[in-house]
């Protein structure tokens, strides 16, 4: 394990308290808590990814104390899947995207809750901005897990990048109220990995001198962008291990899997050049659902996408962002997936702008065709604020705009009922 080392002259500190530590003992000499950190380069590192533990399950169990020693299951629907877990339904195989009557049949004390994203993204931006009072250096993966990078910031803070980070971790708890999970290291590509190793409520260093004894003994699929289909191929030619690639030459590794094979080659020897980037051009928002039954109506389908451009509306509003690409996701009943999208002249985070742009693309998908899922989103985002969007529409748009944002102040101050668009009514949030 490389989150801790018994050498006596390897420095560290507890987790609780911050207290340094110097031996071999097990508990800190100051709390008494046996959670100690060493390692040899604990203090030298700076690239971290931070992820907070079963996020959407522990806001639950953070709002619902009776439920903290029970298994939760975030997600909706006995033809819906799993959003998230926590970790006592883990245990007993429950996974995120799992369906949800294979998820009830492994845990069937199991309580399910309905996500509640506005609930989410409120929290995930608290954490957001603990993130970025320790360094400007965050780039956001998801509502709940980031990269940061620390560098250079000891004179800031007065101490190393890995005791920022324990007390940041700390802070989350405290003003959060849920856990999270660090993983410390010399590039993103390892940060990741070791934020996996200890969860939750973990904190794994890899250090330069152990890389690549560590990916040696990991299998290909703990590379980024090796998925199932990548795994097999690998596997034909006799490759399951990292190891493996460690002993290839990068050409022999691209004129075998081209591009990919460059990719292998760095990353199996833990070798990432990219840095932390503040961009979030690359983020999306979105929002699906999966019915009960398959439906082909086009008219039922068409009432079922404006709850959900609503929804990718108050996060995109949460969160202060607009996308330039409305996304419409749809599964057939025989689970195969078809993915449309349109750029818009200026980027919305309006619901109304949202739906009008994905209902064309409907249109041209429910021609009898039976569906099990549908979904919208946005990408190719940037920064920005309800307000600034009536100025660049046309009048009829932007007074629909404006109704939109008035609907959102009522809402605000009275609840999510106390307003609905007809299209909605009728139709769960």
């Amino acid at each position: 394990m490389f989150v801790m080392q018994d050498d006596a002259a390897t420095a560290g500190f507890c987790r609780d308290c911050f207290s340094p530590t110097l031996g071999a003992e097990r508990r800190c000499r100051q709390c008494g808590s046996p959670r100690l950190l060493r390692h040899p380069e604990l203090h030298q590192l700076s690239i971290a990814h931070i992820d907070c533990d079963a996020f959407y399950a522990s806001v639950e169990k953070r709002d619902r104390p009776e439920l903290a020693d029970k298994p939760v299951i975030v997600g909706g629907g006995t033809r819906g899947v799993v959003s998230t877990a926590c970790y006592i339904a883990r245990i007993q195989g429950v996974k995120s995207a799992m369906p949800m009557f294979k998820a009830l049949k492994l845990c069937p004390e199991a309580v399910v809750i309905k996500p509640d994203m506005a609930k989410y993204a409120a929290a995930g931006r608290v954490v957001r901005e603990l993130m970025l009072e320790v360094t400007p250096l965050v780039e956001p993966l998801s509502i709940d897990e980031a990269f940061l990078d620390l560098t250079g910031t000891v004179r800031l803070h007065g101490m190393s990048p890995a005791l920022t980070l324990a007390h940041l971790i700390n802070r989350i708890a405290e003003k959060v109220g849920i856990s999270a999970s660090v993983g410390l290291s010399h590039n993103k590509f390892l940060a990741k990995l070791a934020s996996d190793l200890e969860k939750p409520r973990g904190f794994s260093v890899l250090g330069k001198a152990e890389t690549l004894t560590f990916l040696a003994t990991k299998p290909v699929g703990f590379i980024w962008g090796v998925g199932k289909a990548m795994q097999e191929e690998l596997a034909r030619g006799g490759i399951t291990m990292i190891a493996q690639l460690q002993q290839m030459e990068k050409n022999d590794l691209m004129r075998r899997f081209g591009s990919m094979g460059s990719r292998l080659y760095h990353l199996s020897r833990g070798e990432d050049l990219r840095i932390v980037s503040t961009d979030d051009h690359s983020k999306s928002i979105s929002a699906e659902t999966t019915f009960n039954t398959d439906i082909r109506d086009g008219a039922e389908l068409e009432r079922i996408l404006w709850p959900l451009a609503e929804k990718v509306s108050r996060r995109a509003k949460a969160e202060g962002v607009a996308g330039h690409t409305v996304v419409l996701k749809l599964k057939t009943a025989d689970f195969k997936t078809r993915t449309r999208n349109v750029s818009l002249a200026d980027p919305t985070l309006l619901a109304n702008r949202i739906y009008d742009a994905a209902v064309p693309l409907l249109q041209r998908e429910a021609t009898g065709t039976s569906f099990r899922l549908i979904g919208v989103g946005i990408s190719g985002l940037v920064a920005a604020k309800p307000e600034d969007e009536t100025e660049t529409l046309d009048v009829t748009t932007a007074a629909r705009a404006k109704a939109e944002l008035a609907v959102d102040r009522i809402r605000d101050k009275f609840g999510r009922s106390a307003v609905a668009r007809g299209i909605g009514f009728g139709q769960e949030d």
